[in-house]
């Protein structure tokens, strides 16, 4: 490392507390800063939050070292700190339009503090143009400073994936893009003397927003790609899995894996921070790739409605409630639509999660199971096909007449040669 800088992280949750981690690891002075007092208490005590492979021996190591520690007040975080790393989420409202209030709260903190030469770096994934437009006048007015002469502002989108965010933070190149060369020369310097992976400096700040927004929205094309041909396939007869894998033989094939529906904070959120500053005619694909996966729980949910002769009154198990297998994720997860279409249906809706408490399940509107006693149900929908139930005995899911695989990852065999009905997403009956 080139050397140490004295580091604010804004935002101590699912990824800026490994990033907290991360750059104390790496010899940096850290205070992280969130507004959830809960939050800072535990990593104060040195202990971690957020369940993430590595990061509560991460956090003992860095808080032990005094590398690391916490605050609720963001302004003298920042007032103490060379560099200001913002990761606070942006989300959508109901009209699927960027919501900024949890950022702004957390950049009008960071501009009370902000001293003259700071860099402020932004890894949330925003709209093209924000950083910019939106970002840097906000601090511009807080602090009194002018951005580019008396402060610098680089965006660099977080590209982490929950589970493994320690081994993504080494591997996936890091962009940035800063509004003016200084901002991305200080940028690419800091994080080049924090990460082990190849730092890409590109043009600005909005070619930095743009390549986040490209990434995860090709991943959604791609996803309802794989959605429609499985339901074209499946009406003719193919092996959907089958021909997909063979497909991705040819290395310009990467077709993705149909599903239920698309989940996190990511996917099925980014999108919509293209389409709502598009111009007619630009980005249908787009548009038509989020209603197609938007779709998919209803759809699915069709296939077992005909194969049951209809919900009503009956007792349907949702396994797996986070929006993917082996994390603890509800946002956005497919789960909480299919539970309401569920309940509109009239079916009595049960549900298991290992990552989840009874009470957190409980929450959900639903019956809780433990399956390690028999239970009686009629259906069961795989909705996130965690570790703990590749060895189910479904023996103990009495009364058991038809299982709707919203992953496609089941081997149907056993539960066929007991005479229940199995559906696939991955091997649609029809349209």
């Amino acid at each position: 490392m080139s050397r140490a800088y004295r580091v604010a992280v804004v935002g101590l949750g699912k990824i800026g507390l490994p990033v907290a981690a991360q750059l104390a690891g790496k010899g940096h002075v850290v205070i992280g800063a969130d507004v959830d007092a809960a939050a800072v208490a535990s990593v104060t005590a040195g202990t971690s939050h957020v369940d993430e492979p590595g990061l509560a021996e991460a956090v003992a190591a860095a808080v032990r070292n005094r590398r690391l520690t916490a605050t609720t007040d963001t302004a003298q975080a920042t007032r103490s700190s060379e560099v200001v790393i913002v990761i606070v989420p942006v989300v959508v409202d109901r009209e699927k339009k960027p919501d900024y209030k949890m950022l702004d709260a957390a950049l009008r903190a960071v501009g009370k503090g902000l001293e003259k030469d700071a860099l402020v770096l932004i890894e949330t994934t925003l709209p093209v143009g924000a950083t910019r437009n939106h970002v840097a006048p906000i601090l511009e007015r807080e602090s009194g400073l002018i951005c580019g002469k008396d402060f610098y502002l680089a965006f660099s989108p977080e590209r982490l994936y929950s589970g493994r965010i320690f081994q993504d933070l080494a591997r996936y190149p890091k962009i940035v893009g800063g509004v003016d060369e200084e901002s991305t020369r200080r940028a690419v310097a800091f994080y080049q003397a924090s990460l082990d992976a190849e730092v890409r400096g590109v043009s600005n700040a909005e070619t930095a927003e743009f390549a986040k927004l490209a990434e995860t929205t090709y991943r959604d094309v791609n996803i309802a790609l794989a959605n429609q041909l499985a339901l074209y396939g499946g009406a003719r007869g193919a092996d959907t899995k089958e021909a997909f894998v063979a497909a991705n033989t040819q290395p310009f094939s990467h077709l993705h894996r149909p599903g239920i529906g698309v989940g996190g904070h990511c996917i099925p959120v980014y999108p919509h921070f293209l389409l709502n500053d598009s111009r007619t005619g630009e980005l249908e694909l787009v548009r038509v790739a989020r209603e197609v996966n938007d779709g998919m729980a209803a759809r699915c949910l069709g296939w077992l409605d005909d194969a049951m002769g209809g919900l009503g009154g009956a007792r349907v198990l949702v396994l797996g409630l986070s929006y993917r297998e082996d994390v603890k994720e509800l946002s956005f997860s497919t789960a909480l639509a299919v539970i309401e279409l569920l309940h509109r249906a009239g079916a009595v809706v049960l549900a298991h999660d290992p990552h989840f408490t009874a009470e957190e399940i409980a929450g959900l509107g639903v019956e809780v199971v433990v399956l390690d006693k028999p239970v009686a149900v009629d259906a069961v929908i795989v909705q996130a096909f965690h570790r703990e139930y590749r060895e189910l005995d479904w023996a103990r899911l009495t009364g058991l007449r038809a299982v709707l695989d919203g992953r496609g990852t089941l081997d149907a065999t056993t539960l066929r040669a007991r005479g229940v009905t199995v559906i696939s997403v991955a091997q649609p009956p029809g349209p």
